[in-house]
């Protein structure tokens, strides 16, 4: 059975005035059942606000949140001891192919093993972790994974 997944969107950036004109607020809530709302724009290099969160941003979080979901699942199950999990991750914008697309997507985790642990039983996980992760398995955009391993002593 699929499961659904909701969000309702609204432009905030109207005050009941119609558009005018390509200088128009970008504004946008999103709102999602049992979650706090998201103030969104477009990217300040597109007239956005900066101090708001942006569906390239957005996008490339989904990517990432979604690779460290699965790898700390298969961790657990492979009994990997992680302390920590941090990633850098980062899109790039640009033309494809003749359109506007994220380009690419880098994750840069930094994963903490506890002492003693197993780091190449950890290494082996990362590429099952993007394997399994829907929201990667939904898109075109090549993701690299650079991940680092760290073990506490």
């Amino acid at each position: 059975m699929a499961e659904t997944f909701t969000c309702r969107l609204e432009w905030t950036g109207g005050a009941g005035a119609p558009l005018a004109g390509a200088d128009f607020s970008r504004d946008l809530l999103a709102s999602f059942a049992n979650a706090p709302a998201v103030p969104l724009s477009a990217a300040a290099s597109y007239k956005g606000d900066g101090s708001r969160l942006n569906p390239e941003a957005l996008f490339v979080t989904a990517i990432s949140s979604c690779q460290a979901l699965t790898y700390l699942y298969l961790a657990a199950r492979a009994g990997v001891p992680v302390v920590k999990y941090v990633d850098e991750a980062e899109g790039k914008l640009g033309i494809v192919d003749g359109k506007m697309q994220m380009a690419s997507i880098t994750l840069s985790p930094t994963i903490t093993l506890a002492a003693g642990s197993d780091e190449s039983k950890a290494e082996s996980l990362i590429e099952k972790a993007h394997a399994g992760c829907f929201i990667a398995n939904s898109i075109k955009t090549p993701v690299t994974i650079t991940a680092h391993f760290h073990t506490l002593e």
